[in-house]
């Protein structure tokens, strides 16, 4: 068997992972996305292909050889963002942790290293294996040599051999010169022939074979504007081959011989991922060294799978994890149980628990105590089975949660490997991913799986709980969020009403409005047109209509939102044209997306609160996010109107914050102005904009306090001078006189952010009242954007993150109340600073007395609290 040369192209797979996975960063602050998605790839490499020799090229400078040919040359090219530029250097850290060579040559590009030893490996007859995201590498493709690219992420590929290239793009690998150099290349600014797409380049090819045969033969070429295009762009087309044409005899100082590869050493790769925070990679490099064999390998564990539930199964102090294969907890199915507790494993499926009156009488037992993994996935799980879940003493995802705010994933096996229990696999691992998710055929595999996992869940309990109290966060867990995850469980089980009826009226009204709307452009423009189409946009906007062109794209004209903006008092056809686009988007995201998700059996929408998710503390909404639904429109805000009682002769009942975080801002600043204004209950906009423009407050325009409006709640969410002046309108210059005026005006608003900032660069992380914490590794970047971002984030962290504690407080105070009054009202969603009800009309004085006092009196301020309430026969009426 022949030997195996892998040669990665090292600038393509670092930009594919780069915008491929999410700007992750690690606890010193360094940008690690790119690095993790190459290191990914790599480590499949190493495990699938077992490479005798191994190299990554790089680029060397932004001049090459190429430049002389053509000064433009990649010449529209964005610059490189400076989150990626840091993690070069990391990435060859990286290389040299693996034992990797790697290689770059000074004007010359990483294409012509590939192909120069690429074309050498494969005279001495060597297997040749070149991974990239370039199709350029494509000519490359002989018997010897196959090109991998990345099609999708960063290790989903392609594998070209010729067959496939010709199977695949209709051309053969020599060919695929000739078919950029018709085509050109945007991405490289290589011009080729103007008018001549892919599909065209390989009708030509087909037909002439090559480019030189074409032009001889030109007079053959069907289609006069065709033959004018190709004629006329000769030399740009031919200039185009030779950009395009990988150097095979690139003067490289390294042979085949010199890139050979023995393995890496696994503690050094190991302390290498402790360092940058890779703890979910480290179990797949345990078996490195000389055989690159890195297959995980868990230890044995023993589960009993059980059939029948007895009492003697449990302690009183167990860990439990429920499995659902789909996200979609209030539909999927339990797929099987895992309890692990101090004497034993075991494993039940729900057809067996559901059955069992031992089991329903644990579950609803308060003393047995449960640890589990997501309590109010788990409680809504059950009160599908009819079971109210009691007892719940840990959650490991919201401790988890708290104590990680940054980390993405919050799963069993990515918290275990944070915390070194590492002996569970990924989900996707065991069922796939997506639509693709699957149970294991071999049972004992599955059982394994939820069993480790609950084994995990038990082992890490003591040691997140210790660091919660080490973080002074230990009383944020068990007093807030954990008794909030039981309402909000409660809530989504509940979920709320539609009026199908309704919202497939509003649908037909809406349609009815889009098409009078886009008549009127019609009419406006002079012609029918595809308005989706910027291509068809575009000219009539900047050619027929002549507005002033502001952007240009590489096809076309830029018709993009904020372009449209720019131009709305331009010609009135542009805010119909803005009209158009969101009530389509209206029509399509809210009006038929709420109508796929109203439940078969229930005719209600039971979204899912996501709990541990912001980084602020606050809750959000998915499947769908009814906290989302644009209310701007009033045609958005009737959407609304679909919501109703899920009892006849209910209503509808909203209660909501009045300026909640303008008001932690005044308690948490100690601002003695802006207290005061809240004291004696002014208007706060007004009370600004009479302090920011030096006139009584009888004096203060509509305008005054619209732009007041924007700078107290910009400077909540610590905004500079350009976000300033984009609000406003205005110049830079005068948004940042707002600014300082405003500081002038409330001085202790400017200290508390100067002292909030410097506590953030001696501690790390901010904090809100009740000790939530959000890490800061950029506060001391010497990177200016980063660094500014990050102290704007310090300042208005402790100010929302304040807020949204103080609302789930409210929540959970509210809750206690309304059973203390034995009423009906139940809550049905929280909206931002806002609680949705459901109430029995004879209760609504009841109510608007009580909910009121829960929420201004949930926590005690410098500052009231104040709560506006309204009610109606829908949620739009309830406002």
């Amino acid at each position: 068997m022949a030997e195996k040369v892998v040669l990665i192209d090292g600038n393509s797979i670092a930009y594919r992972a780069f915008f491929a996975l999410p700007l992750l960063n690690n606890d010193k602050g360094v940008y690690t996305n790119a690095v993790y998605g190459f290191t990914t790839m790599l480590l499949k490499i190493l495990e699938e292909d077992r490479p005798d020799h191994l190299l990554v090229a790089f680029d060397a400078g932004k001049t090459t050889f190429r430049h002389k040919t053509y000064e433009d040359y990649k010449g529209g090219r964005q610059k490189t963002p400076s989150e990626l530029s840091e993690q070069f250097p990391v990435l060859k850290e990286l290389l040299d942790a693996f034992e990797v060579n790697y290689y770059q040559l000074e004007n010359y590009e990483a294409d012509d290293i590939i192909g120069t030893l690429a074309t050498q490996a494969g005279q001495k007859g060597l297997d040749v294996k070149v991974i990239s995201g370039d199709k350029d590498l494509l000519q490359l493709v002989n018997d010897q040599v196959t090109v991998s690219l990345t099609k999708k992420g960063i290790t989903n590929v392609d594998t070209y051999t010729p067959d496939f290239l010709l199977e695949k793009m209709e051309v053969r690998p020599d060919q695929i010169i000739d078919l950029k150099a018709l085509m050109g290349d945007s991405s490289d600014n290589i011009p080729g022939v103007p008018g001549v797409g892919e599909k065209t380049a390989v009708k030509l090819l087909k037909q002439f074979d090559t480019l030189d045969n074409l032009y001889e033969n030109l007079g053959e070429v069907s289609g006069k504007k065709l033959k004018e295009k190709l004629e006329i762009n000769e030399e740009d087309a031919r200039m185009s081959k030779q950009l395009v044409t990988i150097e095979r005899e690139a003067p490289i100082e390294i042979d085949v011989k010199d890139i050979s590869y023995q393995g890496y050493q696994t503690q050094k790769v190991s302390q290498f991922f402790k360092e940058l925070g890779f703890q979910s990679l480290l179990s797949r490099v345990q078996d490195g060294g000389e055989g690159t064999e890195t297959e995980e390998v868990l230890p044995e564990i023993e589960v009993e799978v059980v059939d029948e539930v007895t009492a003697d199964m449990f302690t009183g102090k167990e860990a439990v994890v429920i499995e659902m294969l789909y996200e979609n907890y209030h539909t999927a199915p339990i797929e099987g149980i895992a309890i692990v507790n101090s004497n034993k494993k075991f494993v039940l499926s729900m057809d067996n628990a559901k059955e069992s009156k031992v089991f329903k009488a644990w579950v609803e037992d308060e003393k047995k105590e449960k640890w589990v993994f997501d309590a109010k996935r788990t409680s809504v799980a059950l009160m599908r089975y009819g079971m109210d879940v009691k007892g719940i003493s840990f959650d490991l995802l919201l401790a988890s949660y708290l104590l990680n705010p940054s980390e993405n994933n919050h799963d069993i096996p990515a918290i275990g490997h944070r915390m070194g229990e590492t002996a569970v696999k990924y989900d996707e691992e065991v069922y796939g991913k997506g639509a693709k998710m699957k149970r294991p055929e071999e049972d004992v595999d599955f059982h394994a799986h939820i069993g480790r996992k609950a084994a995990a869940l038990y082992n890490m309990k003591e040691e997140m709980e210790k660091q919660l109290r080490e973080n002074e966060q230990y009383n944020l867990y068990k007093e807030l969020e954990m008794p909030l995850a039981l309402i909000l469980a409660r809530m989504e089980h509940r979920g709320v009403r539609v009026d199908v009826e309704r919202l497939q009226g509003m649908g037909e009204e809406l349609e009815e409005r889009l098409n009078k709307v886009e008549q009127e452009i019609y009419e406006l423009a002079g012609e029918k047109f595809n308005l989706n189409s910027p291509k068809q946009l575009g000219p009539i906007l900047f050619e027929k209509l002549e507005l002033p062109v502001i952007k240009k794209t590489k096809t076309g004209y830029s018709t993009s939102a904020d372009i449209l903006e720019q131009l709305k008092d331009q010609h009135e056809i542009i805010p119909k044209i803005l009209l158009n686009r969101q009530l389509r988007k209206l029509k399509s995201t809210y009006i038929e997306g709420l109508l796929k998700v109203v439940h078969d059996e229930t005719g209600k929408i039971h979204t899912r609160f996501n709990q541990a998710l912001t980084q602020t503390g606050r809750l959000s909404s998915t499947d769908p996010n009814l906290q989302n639904i644009p209310i701007r429109l009033e045609e958005g805000r009737k959407i609304r109107q679909a919501f109703v009682p899920s009892t006849e002769g209910w209503i509808m009942f909203a209660s909501d914050y009045s300026q909640i975080e303008l008001r932690v801002l005044a308690h948490i600043a100690q601002d003695e102005k802006l207290m005061q204004a809240f004291k004696d209950g002014e208007d706060i906009h007004t009370q600004t904009a009479s302090e920011v423009f030096g006139v009584t407050r009888d004096e203060v325009t509509s305008e005054m306090r619209r732009q007041a409006k924007a700078v107290n709640f910009g400077i909540v969410y610590g905004i500079s001078d350009y976000g300033l002046s984009q609000s406003l309108g205005i110049t830079r210059k005068e948004a940042q006189a707002f600014i300082d005026k405003y500081f002038e005006s409330y001085p202790g608003v400017k200290a508390y952010m100067d002292e909030t900032v410097r506590e953030a660069k001696d501690t790390g992380y901010v904090k809100t009242f009740m000790n939530r914490r959000r890490y800061l590794p950029d506060i001391k970047s010497r990177n200016f954007n980063k660094r500014s971002f990050a102290e704007r984030t310090a300042m208005n962290t402790p100010i929302q993150g304040s807020a949204a504690d103080i609302i789930k407080k409210a929540m959970i105070d509210l809750e206690d109340r309304l059973q203390q009054e034995n009423l009906q009202a139940r809550v049905l969603l929280q909206v931002h600073d806002e609680l949705i009800i459901e109430a029995p009309k004879e209760e609504i004085r009841t109510l608007e007395e009580i909910v009121a006092s829960v929420m201004e009196n949930t926590v005690e301020l410098d500052v009231p609290l104040k709560v506006d309430s309204s009610y109606g026969d829908t949620w739009y009426d309830a406002k």
